[in-house]
């Protein structure tokens, strides 16, 4: 007679542990399904390719740059782009009014526009993950408090706030990451809190509370997974806004100054030529086109893919 085998609590396949081979056989199939998703979708492939060049030009722009940021040239302003007539190889996309080169400027660029992008993101979801964990899970009085501050928040233009702000406090790349990311917090708090609705009535969180579970541990383990999906998603496409609003920003004065760049700075600066050197703004505007519709694409594809629908797929 065969005798059972002796499983270590401890071990990874423990009782209180899934198999290993059970697991890894579930990651493997997540991501042979993400693939087919991505691949069947042409938006998707498009955003995330353009998505991961935007990345590798902004972590490697100091090496990618052919001039520096700032590196003036004054016997060569106003230089056309390299194809049109009076220009050169030098200068692919032609010179500004003070002779820097146009395609460095767009390269180094890509790094503050990912970093605002990203980071005030990070902040606003951060905020308003907590808000809307707590304001739905507890109800009640704290539900009422920070849901009436949301509406307080979305009563005021977003832009208008966060010129307020810049205008209150010294102007710079961490000033306006917290500032925007202090005025969008609202939007995840609002999202994520009728999603906490929903999910803390299922059996399981009942059951949880029932054994006496603490609250921080039903919100940690059981909530917040179920929630996790549509804040990455949301995450992902306030990437794009953010960046547009930090575009508009700087093109108003009022968001990057030099000798930091931005796409919205190189648009106020071109917006004086665009009758005699269109490639001044042309380019810039091209750039913050290319990476928001490739953010919102791969945001669009996420979507499909966290979408539990599709899971059968």
């Amino acid at each position: 007679m065969s005798q059972p085998v002796q499983t270590d609590p401890g071990s990874p396949n423990g009782p209180d542990q899934p198999p290993v081979a059970a697991t890894s056989f579930k990651k493997n199939s997540t991501l042979k399904r993400w693939s087919k998703l991505l691949f069947r979708s042409a938006t998707g492939t498009v955003g995330l390719f353009i998505v991961l060049t935007v990345i590798f030009v902004g972590v490697f722009a100091e090496q990618l740059a052919p001039f520096g940021v700032n590196e003036q040239n004054y016997a060569n302003m106003l230089a056309p782009p390299s194809w049109q007539e009076g220009g050169s190889s030098e200068h692919l996309l032609g010179t500004d009014n003070l002779g820097r080169d146009i395609l460095s400027r767009i390269i180094h660029g890509t790094t503050i526009s990912l970093l605002v992008g990203v980071f005030s993101v990070v902040v606003a979801g951060a905020l308003g993950m907590v808000a809307g964990l707590y304001a739905g899970y507890y109800g009640g009085w704290t539900d009422t408090i920070l849901m009436r501050l949301v509406d307080a928040f979305l009563s005021i233009p977003n832009i208008l706030f966060v010129l307020v702000i810049l205008a209150v406090f010294d102007p710079g790349i961490m000033t306006l990451i917290f500032a925007i990311g202090a005025t969008n917090w609202v939007i995840y708090a609002r999202l994520i809190r009728g999603e906490v609705l929903s999910v803390k009535e299922r059996e399981y969180v009942k059951a949880a509370r029932s054994i006496g579970t603490k609250n921080f541990t039903i919100m940690r383990k059981h909530i917040l997974p179920n929630v996790f999906s549509t804040f990455i998603v949301v995450s992902t496409l306030s990437v794009a806004t953010t960046i547009i609003l930090e575009a508009s920003l700087s093109f108003l004065g009022m968001g990057v100054s030099p000798p930091d760049i931005s796409w919205g700075y190189m648009l106020a600066d071109g917006r004086d030529y665009l009758a005699t050197n269109w490639w001044l703004a042309t380019f810039p505007g091209l750039a913050i086109t290319i990476t928001v519709l490739g953010i919102i694409f791969l945001g669009d594809w996420l979507r499909d893919v966290l979408d539990p629908r599709s899971q059968g797929r």
